[in-house]
């Protein structure tokens, strides 16, 4: 075939986000929300573009598309010119402007509390000599390595590859003088004298990714920070993450590779704060749910999606940093976090290891991770008995219509006034533009107080704050934020989800509600939750409130301790080896329970 004959490859079209100054390219058959995706533009979409949630909105200012059956059904802002990108395929370039929800700043991406801010007790893995060593002569020719030994007054020393490497540039640069990195009798890096000794810990969370940089020479906090999920493209929850990995031939590498790419990306803006190098981490702790933990060391999924819900190990793991592909000081290991069993993983391992001067004084306590996968642990007579709730990411804003993070523009409480209006309060003080995790569970038990939502979580059509659209009714909580009949049964499923599991674990054990002591709530939105609100709404029980005690982000806390700490890591492993799953699929009475706790019966 020659050049006048063969057939011309159809021009790449170009969508063009003015408000963000970026310009990128889309591949044929590509919804605007595919290319999006991966070309880094964010556009929340909590089902990852299966067209079910209608939370992936944008405006299409100009340019030809083509829609899909759902494309006009995405609803906030609430003006009709929104569209969902997961629905549209651009047949000509277009500008495309993205809702103001999924462009906010977020506020809280500071993960540390006032628990962070303790003395972490030193006993770490790795640590750090600074050490002279005798200069190689023609008279003493020995290798590099045994005079390090020598140095060192040990003849086991071995020597990571990479580190070995290392050595001879590092000692000859420095005069003889290097700062070694030890593990055990390992030599796992080589770096100038007075080197800093770094530890890197990630609470690896299904929303958020949150990290914390440790100084493993004093124990002291350095610095923390959070952001979103990466893998969140492909799906707010766990379950659409694990289906997208089982599905698509290379959709687990995907997530792995987002997965990586946030932890690299916090390290690198971590190490920068303090004036230091990566290369300077030598030592990494990763905790994460069962699903988050699989997908970033790329074991298989698939068994995670379906009953019984069984993981390639639960035990804990030590691997090299740089077989994960963390850009790390090379011969660094990571160690990921023991789990329980089923969805329960290394993130409630660590919850629980933070948390143990709340419920390890004794009488029955309750801690509850709440998150889009919620875990709950009952400890009763020194036994504890953990199950994982499907609660979805509804709590934290996630398949709700106008849900959004916590972030500059987001509803994150709403009240009764006096007169029986809503009342509400805005991070930043902004005109609202969506709703967070905080306000979501805010706003159904003021509908519900309001009269707006009836015991069986229907919204009244007669009440002047609720109208009717398309077919879907919907509360209007501001100019350009509602929430729909959807959002209510969201939130429905999600806290009887979690109050069923808390039932059937008391039942195992063959407790009451009253005999709870302690109920301890940790989460990074736990944090930020009512508790009047989750008793209003039926997701807690109503135990008088000096029982509960929030303690924000305990498995970040956690996984701290177990970087700083061997000791801490042989408190998981225990803690993890005594700990029984409960799967509550499988106990009499799930369905009653379940259905039950739907509504809000007797609740006010």
């Amino acid at each position: 075939m020659n050049d006048a004959t063969r057939p011309e490859t159809a021009p790449a079209l170009q969508l063009r986000f003015a408000h963000l100054e970026r310009t990128i390219s889309t591949h044929a058959g590509e919804t605007l929300f595919q290319s999006a995706r991966r070309n880094g533009v964010r556009i929340v979409g909590a089902c990852g573009g299966r067209g079910t949630c209608g939370t992936c909105s944008v405006h299409v200012v100009d340019g030809q598309v083509e829609r899909g059956p759902h494309a006009g059904s995405g609803q906030p802002p609430g003006r009709g010119k929104w569209q969902r990108a997961c629905q549209l395929r651009a047949v000509s370039d277009c500008t495309v402007e993205v809702a103001p929800r999924s462009l906010a700043p977020v506020v809280r991406g500071d993960v540390a509390s006032e628990a962070h801010a303790r003395p972490l007790d030193l006993d770490p893995l790795v640590t750090s000599v600074d050490v002279t060593l005798a200069p190689a002569s023609l008279a003493d020719t020995a290798a590099d390595l045994e005079r390090l030994r020598h140095a060192l007054g040990t003849s086991d020393l071995r020597a990571d590859l990479w580190a070995a490497r290392a050595l001879p540039g590092v000692l000859r640069a420095g005069s003889w003088s290097l700062c070694a990195g030890l593990r055990g009798d390992e030599l796992i890096g080589a770096a100038p004298p007075g080197s800093a000794s770094l530890g890197l810990a990630i609470d690896l969370g299904t929303t958020n990714v949150a990290a914390f940089l440790i100084d493993l020479r004093s124990g002291q906090r350095l610095a923390s920070l959070a952001i979103e999920n990466p893998q969140a493209a492909w799906g707010a929850d766990v379950i659409t993450r694990v289906n997208h990995a089982a599905a698509q031939p290379a959709g687990a590498q995907e997530l792995r590779e987002a997965a990586v790419t946030a932890i690299n990306s916090l390290a690198a803006d971590l190490c920068r704060a303090v004036a230091a190098a990566p290369d300077y981490i030598v030592d990494v702790v990763v905790c994460g749910n069962t699903a988050m933990q699989h997908l970033l060391l790329g074991l298989p999924v698939s068994q995670l999606g379906r009953a019984p819900f069984v993981a390639a190990t639960s035990q804990a793991l030590d691997i090299k940093a740089r077989e994960l592909g963390l850009h790390t000081c090379p011969g660094a290991y990571a160690h990921v976090a023991p789990g329980i069993g089923g969805f329960v993983g290394g993130d409630h391992v660590t919850a629980l290891l933070a948390t143990q001067e709340h419920w390890a004084a004794g009488g029955t306590a309750v801690l509850m991770d709440i998150g889009t996968n919620t875990e709950v642990s009952l400890i009763h007579q020194g036994k504890i008995l953990s199950a994982s709730c499907p609660s979805g990411p509804a709590l934290e804003g996630g398949h709700i219509s106008c849900g959004m993070r916590a972030a500059e523009g987001a509803i994150e409480r709403v009240g009764l006034a006096a007169d029986g209006s809503l009342a509400i309060e805005v991070i930043g003080s902004r005109k609202p533009v969506g709703l967070c995790g905080s306000g979501v569970l805010d706003a159904m038990a003021a509908l519900h107080r309001a009269g707006m939502a009836d015991d069986r979580g229907r919204l009244n059509a007669r009440h002047p704050g609720v109208s009717e659209h398309g077919g879907q009714r919907a509360a209007r909580l501001a100019e350009g934020v509602s929430f729909s009949q959807t959002d209510v049964r969201a939130v429905q499923l999600a806290k009887a989800a979690i109050r069923t599991g808390l039932e059937l674990l008391l039942a195992e054990a063959g407790l009451q509600e009253g005999d709870i002591a302690r109920f301890v709530i940790a989460g990074a939105f736990g944090a930020y939750i009512d508790v009047q609100s989750g008793i209003a709404t039926g997701l807690f029980p109503a135990l008088p409130a000096q029982r509960f005690v929030q303690v924000g982000n305990a498995a970040g806390l956690g996984v701290q301790r177990m970087l700083a700490s061997g000791r801490a890591r042989e408190q998981a492993a225990g803690l993890a080896g005594r700990s029984r799953y409960v799967e509550l699929s499988t106990r009499p009475g799930f369905q009653k329970a379940f259905m039950r706790h739907l509504g809000f019966t007797g609740i006010r």
